[in-house]
Protein backbone atom coordinates (compact mmCIF):
# COMPACT_ATOMS: atom_id res chain seq x y z
CA UNK A 1 0.00 0.00 0.00
CA UNK A 2 1.50 3.33 -0.99
CA UNK A 3 0.53 6.79 0.11
CA UNK A 4 1.38 9.96 -1.74
CA UNK A 5 2.72 13.07 -0.09
CA UNK A 6 0.84 16.27 -0.78
CA UNK A 7 0.85 19.82 0.48
CA UNK A 8 -2.23 20.61 2.50
CA UNK A 9 -3.89 23.82 3.51
CA UNK A 10 -6.35 24.15 6.37
CA UNK A 11 -9.61 25.49 4.99
CA UNK A 12 -13.33 24.82 5.18
CA UNK A 13 -14.02 24.42 1.48
CA UNK A 14 -13.70 20.65 1.18
CA UNK A 15 -16.67 18.59 0.13
CA UNK A 16 -18.02 15.76 2.28
CA UNK A 17 -16.44 13.24 -0.11
CA UNK A 18 -13.06 14.96 0.22
CA UNK A 19 -13.31 14.89 4.01
CA UNK A 20 -14.08 11.17 4.00
CA UNK A 21 -11.22 10.58 1.56
CA UNK A 22 -8.84 12.55 3.80
CA UNK A 23 -9.83 10.49 6.85
CA UNK A 24 -9.33 7.28 4.88
CA UNK A 25 -5.89 8.53 3.86
CA UNK A 26 -5.03 9.07 7.52
CA UNK A 27 -6.06 5.49 8.32
CA UNK A 28 -3.88 4.22 5.46
CA UNK A 29 -0.89 6.21 6.70
CA UNK A 30 -1.44 4.89 10.24
CA UNK A 31 -1.52 1.31 8.95
CA UNK A 32 1.76 1.80 7.10
CA UNK A 33 3.51 3.51 10.00
CA UNK A 34 2.44 0.82 12.42
CA UNK A 35 3.77 -1.84 10.06
CA UNK A 36 6.96 -0.25 8.74
CA UNK A 37 8.22 2.34 11.28
CA UNK A 38 10.13 0.82 14.24
CA UNK A 39 9.09 3.63 16.57
CA UNK A 40 5.42 3.51 15.67
CA UNK A 41 5.42 -0.28 15.79
CA UNK A 42 6.65 -0.44 19.39
CA UNK A 43 4.18 2.08 20.84
CA UNK A 44 1.58 1.02 23.41
CA UNK A 45 -1.28 2.78 25.16
CA UNK A 46 1.03 3.40 28.10
CA UNK A 47 3.92 4.77 26.06
CA UNK A 48 1.66 7.08 24.05
CA UNK A 49 -0.16 8.55 27.04
CA UNK A 50 2.46 11.22 27.96
CA UNK A 51 2.61 12.37 24.33
CA UNK A 52 -1.17 12.57 24.21
CA UNK A 53 -1.20 14.84 27.25
CA UNK A 54 1.47 17.06 25.69
CA UNK A 55 -0.38 17.29 22.37
CA UNK A 56 -3.60 18.18 24.18
CA UNK A 57 -1.92 21.03 26.01
CA UNK A 58 -0.35 22.26 22.76
CA UNK A 59 -3.83 22.35 21.23
CA UNK A 60 -5.11 24.28 24.25
CA UNK A 61 -2.23 26.73 23.82
CA UNK A 62 -3.17 27.33 20.19
CA UNK A 63 -6.81 27.79 21.18
CA UNK A 64 -5.88 30.40 23.77
CA UNK A 65 -3.87 32.28 21.14
CA UNK A 66 -6.76 31.98 18.66
CA UNK A 67 -4.15 30.99 16.09
CA UNK A 68 -6.20 29.15 13.47
CA UNK A 69 -3.17 27.84 11.58
CA UNK A 70 -1.78 26.30 14.78
CA UNK A 71 -5.22 25.06 15.83
CA UNK A 72 -5.50 23.19 12.52
CA UNK A 73 -2.06 21.65 13.02
CA UNK A 74 -2.58 20.69 16.66
CA UNK A 75 -6.01 19.20 15.96
CA UNK A 76 -4.24 16.94 13.49
CA UNK A 77 -1.76 15.86 16.15
CA UNK A 78 -4.57 15.04 18.59
CA UNK A 79 -6.48 13.20 15.86
CA UNK A 80 -3.37 11.13 15.16
CA UNK A 81 -3.45 9.90 18.74
CA UNK A 82 -7.13 8.98 18.48
CA UNK A 83 -6.39 6.95 15.35
CA UNK A 84 -3.27 5.44 16.96
CA UNK A 85 -5.15 4.16 20.01
CA UNK A 86 -7.89 2.80 17.75
CA UNK A 87 -5.24 0.97 15.69
CA UNK A 88 -3.84 -0.62 18.84
CA UNK A 89 -7.36 -1.60 19.87
CA UNK A 90 -7.88 -3.19 16.46
CA UNK A 91 -4.69 -5.21 16.82
CA UNK A 92 -5.81 -6.58 20.17
CA UNK A 93 -9.25 -7.35 18.76
CA UNK A 94 -11.00 -5.11 21.28
CA UNK A 95 -12.28 -2.33 19.01
CA UNK A 96 -11.38 -0.30 15.93
CA UNK A 97 -11.95 3.24 14.66
CA UNK A 98 -15.44 2.35 13.41
CA UNK A 99 -16.40 1.31 16.94
CA UNK A 100 -15.01 4.59 18.28
CA UNK A 101 -17.03 6.64 15.77
CA UNK A 102 -20.22 4.61 16.16
CA UNK A 103 -20.14 4.69 19.96
CA UNK A 104 -19.62 8.44 19.85
CA UNK A 105 -22.51 8.93 17.42
CA UNK A 106 -24.78 6.70 19.51
CA UNK A 107 -23.93 8.70 22.63
CA UNK A 108 -24.49 12.04 20.91
CA UNK A 109 -27.87 10.96 19.56
CA UNK A 110 -28.92 9.55 22.94
CA UNK A 111 -27.86 12.70 24.76
CA UNK A 112 -29.64 15.04 22.34
CA UNK A 113 -33.31 14.00 22.56
CA UNK A 114 -34.18 17.65 21.87
CA UNK A 115 -32.64 17.13 18.41
CA UNK A 116 -33.35 13.46 17.71
CA UNK A 117 -36.47 12.98 19.87
CA UNK A 118 -39.47 14.77 21.32
CA UNK A 119 -37.79 16.51 24.27
CA UNK A 120 -37.84 20.32 24.25
CA UNK A 121 -34.77 22.32 25.33
CA UNK A 122 -34.75 25.94 24.22
CA UNK A 123 -31.65 27.18 26.03
CA UNK A 124 -28.11 25.92 26.57
CA UNK A 125 -28.82 25.76 30.31
CA UNK A 126 -31.81 23.48 29.78
CA UNK A 127 -29.66 21.24 27.59
CA UNK A 128 -26.99 20.92 30.31
CA UNK A 129 -29.60 20.07 32.96
CA UNK A 130 -31.08 17.42 30.68
CA UNK A 131 -27.61 15.98 30.05
CA UNK A 132 -27.02 15.31 33.74
CA UNK A 133 -30.30 13.41 34.01
CA UNK A 134 -29.48 11.43 30.88
CA UNK A 135 -25.99 10.60 32.15
CA UNK A 136 -27.47 9.25 35.37
CA UNK A 137 -29.78 6.99 33.36
CA UNK A 138 -26.80 5.84 31.28
CA UNK A 139 -25.01 4.84 34.46
CA UNK A 140 -28.10 2.97 35.75
CA UNK A 141 -27.66 4.79 39.04
CA UNK A 142 -24.49 2.83 39.84
CA UNK A 143 -22.23 5.87 39.92
CA UNK A 144 -22.34 9.11 41.85
CA UNK A 145 -22.96 12.57 40.40
CA UNK A 146 -19.28 13.49 40.70
CA UNK A 147 -17.85 10.19 39.45
CA UNK A 148 -17.74 11.55 35.92
CA UNK A 149 -15.05 14.10 36.84
CA UNK A 150 -11.67 12.59 35.84
CA UNK A 151 -9.18 12.31 38.69
CA UNK A 152 -6.34 13.31 36.38
CA UNK A 153 -7.79 16.76 35.63
CA UNK A 154 -5.67 19.73 36.77
CA UNK A 155 -6.98 20.81 40.16
CA UNK A 156 -8.36 24.18 39.04
CA UNK A 157 -10.35 22.67 36.18
CA UNK A 158 -11.45 19.78 38.40
CA UNK A 159 -12.82 22.20 41.01
CA UNK A 160 -14.82 24.01 38.33
CA UNK A 161 -16.23 20.75 36.95
CA UNK A 162 -17.11 19.47 40.44
CA UNK A 163 -19.04 22.64 41.19
CA UNK A 164 -20.73 22.58 37.80
CA UNK A 165 -21.80 18.96 38.27
CA UNK A 166 -23.24 19.79 41.69
CA UNK A 167 -25.09 22.76 40.21
CA UNK A 168 -26.73 20.55 37.60
CA UNK A 169 -28.55 18.61 40.32
CA UNK A 170 -29.63 21.74 42.21
CA UNK A 171 -26.78 22.07 44.74
CA UNK A 172 -25.93 25.74 44.27
CA UNK A 173 -26.35 29.25 45.65
CA UNK A 174 -29.83 30.71 45.26
CA UNK A 175 -28.33 34.15 44.65
CA UNK A 176 -24.86 34.39 43.17
CA UNK A 177 -24.10 37.52 45.20
CA UNK A 178 -24.17 35.37 48.35
CA UNK A 179 -20.96 33.64 47.28
CA UNK A 180 -18.92 36.69 48.30
CA UNK A 181 -19.78 36.14 51.95
CA UNK A 182 -18.22 32.68 51.59
CA UNK A 183 -15.15 34.08 49.83
CA UNK A 184 -14.58 36.61 52.64
CA UNK A 185 -15.16 33.94 55.26
CA UNK A 186 -12.56 31.66 53.66
CA UNK A 187 -9.93 34.38 53.30
CA UNK A 188 -10.41 35.36 56.97
CA UNK A 189 -9.94 31.73 58.04
CA UNK A 190 -6.83 31.52 55.87
CA UNK A 191 -5.32 34.64 57.44
CA UNK A 192 -5.87 33.22 60.94
CA UNK A 193 -3.95 30.04 60.09
CA UNK A 194 -1.20 31.95 58.31
CA UNK A 195 -0.69 34.13 61.38
CA UNK A 196 -0.39 30.96 63.47
CA UNK A 197 2.28 29.77 61.01
CA UNK A 198 0.42 26.45 60.80
CA UNK A 199 1.49 24.99 57.45
CA UNK A 200 -0.97 22.10 57.38
CA UNK A 201 -4.06 24.15 58.25
CA UNK A 202 -2.88 27.04 56.09
CA UNK A 203 -2.67 24.70 53.12
CA UNK A 204 -6.17 23.40 53.80
CA UNK A 205 -7.61 26.89 54.20
CA UNK A 206 -5.84 28.14 51.09
CA UNK A 207 -7.48 25.32 49.16
CA UNK A 208 -10.87 26.30 50.57
CA UNK A 209 -10.25 29.93 49.60
CA UNK A 210 -9.31 28.98 46.03
CA UNK A 211 -12.35 26.71 45.79
CA UNK A 212 -14.63 29.57 46.85
CA UNK A 213 -13.05 31.91 44.27
CA UNK A 214 -13.55 29.33 41.53
CA UNK A 215 -17.15 29.04 42.67
CA UNK A 216 -17.55 32.80 42.35
CA UNK A 217 -16.06 32.72 38.86
CA UNK A 218 -18.50 29.99 37.82
CA UNK A 219 -21.49 31.90 39.18
CA UNK A 220 -20.46 34.95 37.17
CA UNK A 221 -19.93 32.88 34.02
CA UNK A 222 -16.15 33.28 34.01
CA UNK A 223 -13.97 30.29 33.22
CA UNK A 224 -11.29 30.51 35.94
CA UNK A 225 -8.74 28.49 33.97
CA UNK A 226 -9.01 30.80 30.97
CA UNK A 227 -8.91 33.84 33.25
CA UNK A 228 -5.76 32.63 35.02
CA UNK A 229 -4.08 31.78 31.73
CA UNK A 230 -4.75 35.31 30.46
CA UNK A 231 -3.06 36.66 33.56
CA UNK A 232 -0.14 34.23 33.11
CA UNK A 233 0.39 35.49 29.57
CA UNK A 234 0.03 39.10 30.66
CA UNK A 235 2.63 38.61 33.40
CA UNK A 236 5.05 36.90 30.99
CA UNK A 237 4.74 39.73 28.47
CA UNK A 238 5.36 42.42 31.08
CA UNK A 239 8.18 40.56 32.81
CA UNK A 240 9.88 39.96 29.46
CA UNK A 241 9.63 43.71 28.82
CA UNK A 242 11.39 44.45 32.11
CA UNK A 243 14.11 41.93 31.28
CA UNK A 244 14.56 43.39 27.79
CA UNK A 245 14.89 46.91 29.21
CA UNK A 246 17.62 45.69 31.54
CA UNK A 247 19.49 44.14 28.61
CA UNK A 248 19.22 47.38 26.65
CA UNK A 249 21.11 49.03 29.52
CA UNK A 250 23.72 46.28 29.48
CA UNK A 251 22.49 44.94 32.81
CA UNK A 252 20.92 41.76 34.14
CA UNK A 253 17.38 41.91 35.44
CA UNK A 254 18.57 40.85 38.90
CA UNK A 255 20.81 43.94 38.96
CA UNK A 256 17.82 46.28 38.74
CA UNK A 257 16.46 47.79 41.91
CA UNK A 258 12.85 47.04 42.79
CA UNK A 259 12.00 50.67 41.98
CA UNK A 260 13.53 50.31 38.51
CA UNK A 261 11.63 47.06 37.93
CA UNK A 262 8.39 48.73 38.96
CA UNK A 263 9.03 51.62 36.57
CA UNK A 264 9.61 49.30 33.60
CA UNK A 265 6.63 47.19 34.69
CA UNK A 266 4.38 50.25 34.60
CA UNK A 267 5.74 51.11 31.15
CA UNK A 268 4.76 47.62 29.99
CA UNK A 269 1.29 48.08 31.48
CA UNK A 270 0.86 51.36 29.63
CA UNK A 271 1.98 49.81 26.34
CA UNK A 272 -0.37 46.84 26.71
CA UNK A 273 -3.32 49.13 27.44
CA UNK A 274 -3.01 50.87 24.06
Amino acid sequence: MGTSISLYFCNTMHSREEKIQAFGRLLDVMDELREKCPWDHKQTNESLRPNTIEETFELCDALMKEDNKEICKELGDVLLHVVFYAKIGQETGEFDIADVCNKLCDKLIFRHPHVYGDTVAKTAGEVVEAWEKIKQREKDGNKTVLSGVPNALPSLIKAYRIQDKARNVGFDWENREDVWKKVHEEVDELRVELEKDDEENSTNEFGDFLFSLINAARLYHINPDNALERTNRKFITRFNYVEQKAKEQGRRIQDLTLEEMDAFWNEAKMLSSH
